[in-house]
Formats: structure tokens, sequence, C-alpha cells
């Protein structure tokens, strides 16, 4: 295991201990609060009327509703209910009705019991199947929402409950009193949240102001305060014959106590956090300095002589799987498209080689039809060329044990498509580990800078997975602990940013091809122009035709047959009459059948199909031709405030 990974699942780990034991978020994504205010008027006689402002982001809602929970320690009654749409700066009152509706009528709201026995206020938005930013006036009193004791008057309230179910960017609340007091000092006030992220102060002799910031859904606002009770008149509905003080100021030492815990926490679980993002970019920088270092120092090697059109083989004995990979210069890797075109040049060279026999002729029905005859199953077994010796043993396989029998090209690509993938992975895997061997063992690929191409291509697929890693397990740790990691996050992100790209630079710098190799690639290159525009040149002496033959086998495996065909077709224009079957029958099944179409495109199609099949890791579902079921219904979401 390297360094790199080593660090990142320390990472790892470190995220997942600080997001265990964190309460999932219940919020909805189709729901968000840009701002929810809070208005609390305080009476004489201990009711309280509120006024909520609700600016939210709608989307496929059509009902909006709060409950309050029955608790007569907490208030007695919930009164004069008013729900109100605001359009720029306008109110528009909603009807009341005194129907329990699941689905409210769109601008019409009730306040009442549900079946549950908790008071309820819902609202009709009329956004069953579209979105839109609305801003919403809820008022109502809540009777008996004062307490009043021997010693003080007592404020408890939650005004937003832990089942609230929406996200808020800020939530500002002001309570006012209905007196004042003699001095500030004498009104005393705490909040409870469960992001401990809140603040709240008695700011003048009446009034009391809190505010939250990135309120998370699941969470809670509660409010505390005891003032004199002289600011209250003697209507209180909800007296208690004792103290009050002694009790409350325990509870909020310990309450207090475990919230500067978790801070502590909370702290220590950010410091280390930043530890590790810092042992981490600095491991970063330094391995980034090293890739510039090497980006700067390695030297990419050029062809001895730039070649524009090479008219020969560059080497006899290459095979087509070796052209085609040289071609590409590939590094290590065969496209899902290349293993057919290379079974396909290949088949070609084989008939070139007269160690199979393609002949068009008339099938059963009468239709002419290309068909395939092993000639030389000896020869084919023991080829020189690795690549060329599986793709000859798995169209040996395809005669299925009646080597005499001649195939059509139909049949072969039936086998080829009911072949399993294992059976086409295994084939691709022996036609690259081939030539790939004989392209060492020649010089033409260093094996040493192959291994350290394959090593850092390996580290970079990790890092690039590690890096989506990091990035999720970012955002929730952010979300957790806040701006204070955000920082921290966005700097080594960036970091590790830089190194996958200066990774990625640094992976293209490297060139394992040789000399040599690099000579032979731009020949091979010199050669597919020739013959993709030898009918634009100025030359009428005439290559021998078995030349053209051999070229026509490259041709195939680069995937510009028919275009050389055309090219040549063109230079020489009496080719068709003056060719004879018995001295070139490739050349002339070439050019006088859909040859190139009929086989070399079907055989690549069918394939780069098996091999597609073989290299996929699942599927995707099918249009059934069965019935149609749609399913969809309203959405209503559930607001609850517990109080």
């Amino acid at each position: 295991m390297n360094k790199i990974k080593k660090i990142f699942l320390i990472l790892l780990f470190v995220l997942l201990f600080i997001l265990i034991g964190n309460k999932s978020n219940a919020s909805s994504s189709d729901l968000e609060l840009n701002n929810l205010k809070f208005n609390a008027q305080i009476l004489e006689n201990g009711d309280m009327e509120v006024t909520e402002i609700w600016d939210i982001d709608i989307k496929d809602t059509n009902t909006l509703f709060k409950t309050f929970k029955t608790d007569i320690n907490k208030y007695t009654d919930i009164t004069d209910v008013e729900v109100k749409e605001i359009t720029n700066g306008k109110y528009k009152n909603f009807s009341e009705t005194s129907r329990y509706m699941y689905h409210v009528t769109k601008d019409y709201y009730y306040g009442l019991i549900n079946d549950d026995g908790d008071f309820e206020i819902a609202w009709g938005v009329g956004l069953d199947n579209d979105s839109d930013r609305r801003i919403y006036e809820i008022s109502y009193t809540v009777e008996g929402a004062i307490g009043k004791y021997t010693d003080y008057s007592q404020l408890y309230w939650q005004f937003v409950g832990e089942d609230f179910e929406i996200d808020a960017k800020k939530i500002k609340g002001e309570i006012i009193l209905p007196n004042k007091v003699d001095n500030k000092e004498e009104i005393r006030v705490w909040g409870h949240t469960a992001g401990l992220n809140g603040e709240i102060y008695a700011t003048d002799n009446d009034k009391i102001e809190f505010t939250i910031n990135d309120f998370k859904a699941g969470t809670y606002v509660e409010i505390r305060s005891l003032f004199p009770n002289y600011v209250l008149n003697e209507d209180v509905k909800r007296e208690y014959n004792h103290e009050i003080l002694g009790t409350v100021l325990d509870e909020e030492e310990e309450w207090a106590n475990e919230a500067n815990r978790i801070r502590g926490i909370r702290n220590l679980l950010v410091a280390f956090y930043y530890l590790v993002i810092t042992v981490i970019s600095i491991f970063l920088i330094i391995s980034s300095i090293k890739k510039i270092k090497l980006i700067v120092k390695r030297n990419q090697r050029k062809p001895s002589q730039e070649i524009v059109y090479f008219r020969e083989i560059p080497r006899e004995d290459a095979s087509p799987g070796e052209a085609l990979y040289l071609l590409n210069k590939s590094k290590g890797k065969l496209q899902s498209n290349d293993i057919g075109k290379i079974f396909s040049g290949t088949i070609l060279n084989f008939s070139l080689k007269k160690l199979i026999k393609v002949e068009e002729k008339e099938n059963e029905k009468g239709k002419k039809e290309i068909f395939i005859k092993l000639t030389n199953k000896e020869g084919i077994l023991n080829i020189e060329n690795k690549d060329e010796k599986a793709i000859g043993e798995f169209l040996i396989s395809a005669f299925g044990g009646r080597e005499n029998t001649p195939i059509s090209v139909k049949e072969l690509e039936k086998f080829i498509k009911n072949s399993s993938p294992r059976k086409i992975l295994n084939m691709q895997e022996d036609i690259k580990n081939g030539f790939n061997r004989k392209l060492i063992d020649i010089k033409i690929i260093d094996k040493e800078e192959q291994d350290k191409y394959e090593k850092e291509s390996g580290r970079q697929a990790m890092s690039i997975s590690l890096c989506f890693i990091y990035v999720f397990l970012s955002i929730l740790i952010i979300e957790k602990l806040g701006n204070l990691a955000f920082i921290g996050s966005i700097i080594c992100g960036i970091i590790l940013f830089i190194y996958i790209v200066l990774s990625g630079i640094a992976i293209a710098r490297i060139n394992f091809y040789t000399q040599e190799g690099v000579d032979e690639i731009e020949k091979w290159r010199g050669l597919k122009k020739y013959m993709e525009e030898f009918s634009l040149l100025n030359e009428r002496e005439v290559p021998e035709i078995a030349i053209w033959e051999k070229f026509l086998v490259y041709a195939t495996a680069f995937g510009i047959a028919d275009k050389v065909l055309k090219q040549f077709k063109i230079v020489y224009p009496d080719i068709e009459n003056n060719i004879n079957v018995n001295t070139y029958p490739y050349m002339y099944l070439m050019i006088h059948t859909n040859f190139s179409k009929s086989f070399s495109n079907a055989i690549s199609s069918s394939m780069s199909s098996a091999y597609s099949s073989a290299s996929g890791g699942g599927g995707g579902f099918s249009g059934g031709g069965g019935g149609r079921s749609e399913a969809g219904g309203r959405r209503r979401w559930k607001i609850k405030l517990l109080s």
C-alpha cells in the first residue's frame, strides 16, 4: 500500500469517526426556507401573540402545515389563527375553513384539532406540479404561554421543533415583554438548539432577540426566559405557588456544561481534522514538486526522421495487432473497438498466408455469401506471433470440430456473439500480452518504463477515486462542523486537484517506446497516410499487387480498408478487368465483392459488441413490450413545531 493511499485512508476514517453519532438530516430537498422570522408579543395576561414570516422555496407541494403538541404545562389553547400571502409588499388574506383537509384547497387555511389530538395550522399553496418562492405570514395567539411563579415569570417555548423538516438559511426572532423592566439585567435568557450555533440577548428593557444561521432540519430552536412578575397583571392563566429561579439555574448550568463539553469535542475534532489535512497537504505539495521536476526533466523521444508518406511495410513480421497498437501509440490498453479490427485484419492475413481460404459462393438458399475454409490448421497453431495464434485458436474453435467444412461469415458472427464474455476477455488478454512481449523482446518497448507507466497510472486512478471520496466526505464534515472546516477543506481540495493534474501530465510524459519504437511508429503513420491519400499523389508507377494485398491486411486493422480500395480504383481504373482470380485471389475478392463490408466490418462489429459485453459490469433495463404503469401523487410536506 503506497503512502498516498495510507494517508487518504486515515482521512477517511477520521471523517467517518466525526460523522458517527450525528443524527440524519430530515430535510426535504424540495423545500427550503430563505428566512424564517418570529415576532412574539407577550401580553399582560400571559398570552403570547406570535407572527411568523416564512420566505420559502417550494416545489411540487400543495399544502404546508405545522402542529403544536398538546401540553398543559406549556400553554392552554391556540386561537386567532390567520394566514396571509405577501406578494410585492401586498397582503392577500387566505380564507378560513372549519373543515379538516389532508390537501388544503389553494388560498384556504384552518386552525383546529387534528386526528392526533394536536392543534394544527395548515394552508393550501397550490404548487402541486410547480415551484415558486413564496412569502407567508402566519399569526396566532398562544393562550397561557407564560407561567407565573412566586419569584419569576417564565417563557419556555420551542419556536421550531425537532420534527421540523426544512433547512433554513437564517432564523431570527424577537420577543417583546408587555412592559419594561427596571433594569435589563433582570431579564434572564437562554437559547437551546442542537447545532449550538445560535445567539440570544436581552437587547432592551422589554425586548429579547435571537438568531440562528444555517439551521438544519431535525434539530430545534427553544427559548427560555425569566423576567420579573410585575410586568404582568393578575389575569395570568397559569400560576404556580413555588419559586422557579433555582431550578432553572441548575438545569441551565448542567446544559451549559454539556454544551461546552460538546463544543470542546467539536473543537478538538476540528483541530484533528486540520492536522490530518495539513499532513496530507504537505505530502501532496512535496509529491507535486517531484512531479514538476519529473515533467521538466523528462524529454519526449522524437522520430529520428519525420516521415510524411512511407511506401513500405515497416516490419515484415509485424502482426496486424502490433501495427494497430503502435499506430495508436497505445500505452498498455486496447480500446473497445480495437479487438474487432485486429481480429478482422488477422483473419485476412491468414488468408494471404494461405492458412485459410476465403471465397464467395452460393449458400443453400442460392444467395452469394462469403465462406471461410480451414486449409492449414497446424500452420495456425504453430504460428510465431502469439497474438495471431490466440485469434487462430479462437477461429478454429468456431468450426466446432468440423474443420473440413467451410463456415459462413454469418456463422462466425453468431459464434462470436454467443461466446462467453470470459472467452472474449481471455482472447483479448492473450492478444495484448502476445504482441507486448514480442515488442519488448525486439526492443520496441522499454519494459522498465512500461512498468513505471503502469505504476503511475494505478496511483493516479486511485488518487482520482479518493478525490471523489474526499469531496463527498468534506461536504458532510463541513455540514457537521460548520464553516470552521470549510477553508481547510477547500485548500486541501485545491492541492489535491493540482496533484492529480500534475500526475496526469507526468504520466503523459512517460514514453515507454524506445528510439527504435518511436521510429517504427512514425513509419506506420506514414504508411497509413500513404494508403489514405495514394490517389492524390503524382505517382503512376504501379506497385506490385502482392504489396497491396499486404497493405490491405494492415488497412483492415487500421479500419481504413474501404477508403484504400476507393483510392486504389481511382489510380488503377482498369484493375477490375485485369486482375486474375487465380494469381491474386485475395485482391480479386476484395475488388469484385463487397468483401470489406460484409466480412471485415461485420466481424469487427460482432467482436466489438461481444468485447463490450464482456467488459461491462452490468446492464440497464430494456423497454418492455407490455403495459405501461404510471404512479404519482401530491406531496404534503409535514412541518411540525413542538411547543
